[in-house]
């Protein structure tokens, strides 16, 4: 994977590719909160051969910093828009994991048409109705939480539960080690309000490309292991449990995750290569 840069006005981000080959479908790998590109080694390891992979570090999180803080999830999918055009990408599959899938949902929703599929990883639907007022509420008002743990704990916290294998908990143990207690609970703060603000806005979300929800069956991270039977029976889309597996799913159970995406792609309609071999509808 070649690393390369987009800079924007509050900063610059990376993000890395694979040498791409005509024909291959083109998956763009979207990790959630205070995690970066690393949490998807185990996909790239897999897929590296045989899909053409781009995967970020988004703004403000591992090599995209420093970053101003004070964008939008709408400003966030527009970033991700602008590097896909400029590496000629079009007709994507959006791979998210938790705030990744949230991200792609406002993807989708602010370019309608342009993407090929969505494997939401352990996130969760953006959609007002799906969240109680005291959901709601609590999304808002998070971040003094986080701040007033000890940072020992808060980064134990972080590690012990998103995963049940020690790949998955040394996985972010590493990632959560480069930032400072500030920048930690600064990532928290700001990822809670940007999406307490998409989630206001009461927009649309319709998924309008094909679909896969995966959910560790063991995933505690708020509520998303409630969320997705209800995101799966409202939207209409196939969701499955992984097991053996936390809410980083992709890292403590790779092998299923991984057999699910290449699963998924294979039954996308048929391929047709364009320019320098990217993907086009």
């Amino acid at each position: 994977m070649t690393e390369k840069t987009h800079a924007v006005p509050n900063g610059v981000i990376h993000y890395w590719m694979n040498d791409f080959q005509p024909g291959r479908a083109v998956l763009v790998f979207l990790p959630g909160l205070t995690a970066d590109h690393r949490l998807f080694d185990k996909q790239v390891e897999a897929f590296e051969s045989t899909y053409n992979l781009l995967a970020w570090d988004a703004p403000g999180h591992g090599k995209s910093r420093p970053f101003v803080m004070d964008f939008t999830l709408a400003q966030k999918a527009a970033w991700l828009h602008a590097i896909l055009q400029a590496e000629g990408i079009t007709a994507p599959v959006l791979v998210g994991q938790s705030v990744g899938g949230y991200l792609s949902q406002a993807y989708i929703q602010a370019y309608p048409g342009e993407v090929r599929g969505f494997v939401s990883i352990d996130s969760a639907p953006l959609k007002r109705k799906y969240m109680s007022d005291k959901e709601f509420w609590m999304l808002n008002h998070m971040a003094p939480v986080y701040s007033a743990m000890p940072w020992k704990m808060l980064r134990n916290a972080a590690a012990q539960g998103i995963g049940i294998t020690e790949y998955a908990q040394q996985n972010m143990r590493e990632m959560v080690a480069q930032y400072s207690r500030d920048e930690f609970c600064g990532l928290m703060k700001h990822g809670f309000i940007m999406l307490a603000g998409a989630i206001g806005a009461d927009l649309g979300y319709d998924i309008t490309c094909p679909c896969i929800l995966l959910c560790g069956e063991h995933d505690k991270t708020g509520a998303t292991k409630r969320y997705n039977p209800m995101w799966a029976a409202g939207e209409h889309l196939p969701l499955t449990w992984v097991k053996d597996a936390g809410h980083n799913s992709n890292a403590d159970n790779p092998a299923f995750v991984n057999a699910k995406i290449e699963k998924f792609v294979a039954g996308l309609p048929g391929l047709r290569t364009g320019l320098q071999g990217r993907l086009t509808p």
